[in-house]
């Protein structure tokens, strides 16, 4: 027990350095009071979360969950034909396993911004359209939602592709042919049996993707224009423009709540499923 005790002890540090006192920090500040220059003083007050009941606020949360979700369920209809056809290739496997981590060795920042310069109405999209003569007039390809929702879904597909991947690599092949041999098309195969025992693969793959989205500011900020206001964003305001610690921590942990909530209910759901 001591041997496991220094054993952990490193990893029980950083745990309580990087996660626990942070957290601490965050929720004592949305109990305090906004300071008159910014930061925050006493008294204690439960002011910044009965402000979190006002219909603004609760669209805000509300608009960023059906964004998350939408992302979530477009990654999926993307990525799971992309990790099949993968884990099925017999030549090139490792090359096509590259090109989908490919996006990780650039900068999220830098892939974001190269998307400001093909959907702008100067830009490579528009420019070829109207050179084609399929358009008069450049299409507002930016700063709406339609744009935040492609940046999210090109930023985080990778991220459901690799779990998917992992799933259907560990598939006994058998199981397909056995299918095969009793009848069932190939469509049917791929709704009986492929995706059923993809499920932990697609499970996982949906908490990485809904997560982050649900949280994004970055992409909201540069493609949205300021005109889709996600969850993310009213945080950062709050810390920066506004100065609102306390309201700011306060949809923070609001927002982890919500997600841990909605995690533990997953998780638990596939549990009693497995046993």
């Amino acid at each position: 027990m001591k041997l496991r005790f220094w054993f952990l002890l490193p990893s029980r540090i950083w745990m309580v350095a990087l996660f626990a006192a942070p957290f601490a920090i965050v929720l004592a500040y949305s109990f305090l009071t906004r300071g008159t220059y910014g930061g925050v003083e006493k008294p204690w007050t439960i002011e910044a979360y009965q402000r979190l009941a006002d219909p603004l606020y609760l669209t805000i949360l509300l608009r960023s969950f059906l964004m998350a979700l939408a992302a979530t369920v477009l990654c999926l209809v993307f990525a799971f034909p992309a990790a099949l056809f993968i884990s099925r290739a017999t030549r090139h496997k490792n090359l096509y396993l590259q090109l989908v981590m490919l996006p990780f060795w650039t900068s999220f920042l830098v892939r974001t911004y190269a998307w400001l310069f093909l959907l702008r109405d100067t830009g490579l999209i528009n420019m070829t359209l109207q050179s084609l003569g399929i358009i008069h007039a450049p299409l507002q390809l930016l700063y709406n939602d339609g744009a935040v929702l492609l940046g999210l879904v090109y930023g985080y597909l990778p991220f459901m592709v690799l779990p998917i991947y992992a799933t259907l690599e560990r598939m006994d092949p058998s199981l397909i042919e056995a299918a095969a041999d009793l009848g069932a098309r190939p469509i049917a195969t791929l709704f009986r049996v492929i995706v059923p025992l993809s499920r932990p693969g697609i499970v996982a793959g949906s908490v990485l993707v809904f997560i982050p989205c649900l949280g994004a500011y970055l992409t909201p900020d540069l493609l949205g224009g300021g005109r889709t206001v996600l969850v993310g964003n009213l945080v950062q305001n709050q810390f920066t423009n506004a100065r609102d610690w306390p309201f700011g921590s306060a949809v923070s942990m609001l927002l982890m709540a919500l997600v841990t909530l909605l995690v533990w209910g997953l998780l638990r759901r596939e549990s009693e499923q497995l046993g």
